[in-house]
Formats: C-alpha cells, structure tokens, sequence
C-alpha cells in the first residue's frame, strides 16, 4: 500500500457513469436480442462495480461469472505479465459471451483473456470497457463499447483501486500525488 498522500479529483460523475451504462445497455441489447442466454464475464477486481450496475440494465437472460487476471499488482505501471488468478467457473463453448472490463490501458490484459476466451469456442464473444485510454496502448485492441475515454490519467473509483483502495466511490477519480 502507498504512503504518499494524494487526493483525488473527481473526472466522471456517478451520474454520467449511470446515464453511459444506459446508453451501451441498449447497444448491447440490439446486439445479442436473439441470444438465449448471454454469459457476461467480468475481469475482477476492477469490472465488479461496473458489471453488477450494467447486468441491471440488460433487459436479456444473463449468467454472470468471472476471470481475474492481473497484470498491475499493487503498483500504478504494469508488469505486462498476465496472470491468470481465477478462471470461469461454467464452460462458454458454443455460447454467447460479453467480456466486461474497467480500464483499457496498454491493452495486454484484454488481449490475454480474449485469446484465451476464443480458444474456449463461444458462439460469439464482444467486449465492453467502461474507460478506454488510447494514449497508453501497447497492443492493438479495442474494445467493441467504451463507456468513456480518458487520458493518461491514474484513476480509482467505481470499483478501480489504488493498492486496494478507493473502489468504493461512486464516481471516477483522478489520483493526484500531494508530496
């Protein structure tokens, strides 16, 4: 854990987040309306926050389970080692899936799972980011909806951490170093 004090500066409002997440619910909707059941698979830890408020807004049958893959630690840089922490706990061959991550940054942890994901066979497979940061990428990959893009900014809240804390705010934050 940091003992450097920082502050955080709010970037998107919890009403901003709630109003995108209606928005893409209904994008998303249009896109799997023909599925009999779409398995939405969130990335922990970050994407709990985001999944559980977007799974609200499907107006589809869901099943819900999650990967945890880490590439950052405790740190704000990541090691760009994917490690795979937790695995689904149901198979995906042959069926719908929507990955939903928290933050696009270098795009290694995406690309990991994705590839790992499609080895399994899914009948068709779309990702979601609620934030994107282009300006970081490593590897070419995009998710197919963005809540929000941001820039290069450190940003906790809405379920992102710092050192496993802040996940808990409602909103987006800037981390801003006070040292």
């Amino acid at each position: 854990m940091t003992k450097r004090p920082y502050v955080i500066d709010e970037m998107i409002s919890a009403k901003a987040i709630a109003a995108r997440i209606e928005e893409l619910s209904r994008e998303i909707h249009a896109e799997f309306k023909d599925t009999n059941k779409l398995v939405v698979v969130g990335l922990l830890r970050g994407s709990f926050v985001f999944i559980a408020d977007l799974v609200r807004e499907l107006d589809l049958p869901v099943e819900v389970d999650f990967l945890e893959a880490s590439s950052y630690g405790d740190g704000m840089e990541t090691s760009r080692e994917v490690r795979i922490l937790k695995d689904l706990r149901g198979a995906i061959e042959g069926r719908d899936v929507l990955v939903v991550e928290d933050i696009v940054d270098t795009g290694f942890t995406l690309s990991h799972v994705i590839h790992l994901l499609e080895s399994r066979n899914p009948a068709r497979m779309k990702t979601i980011a609620l934030l994107d940061k282009p300006s970081r990428r490593e590897v070419p990959i995009k998710a197919d909806w963005t809540g929000f893009q941001i820039p290069d900014e450190f940003v906790v809240g809405y379920g992102i951490d710092f050192a496993q804390r802040n996940r808990n705010l409602g909103y987006i934050g800037k981390v801003r170093f006070t040292d």
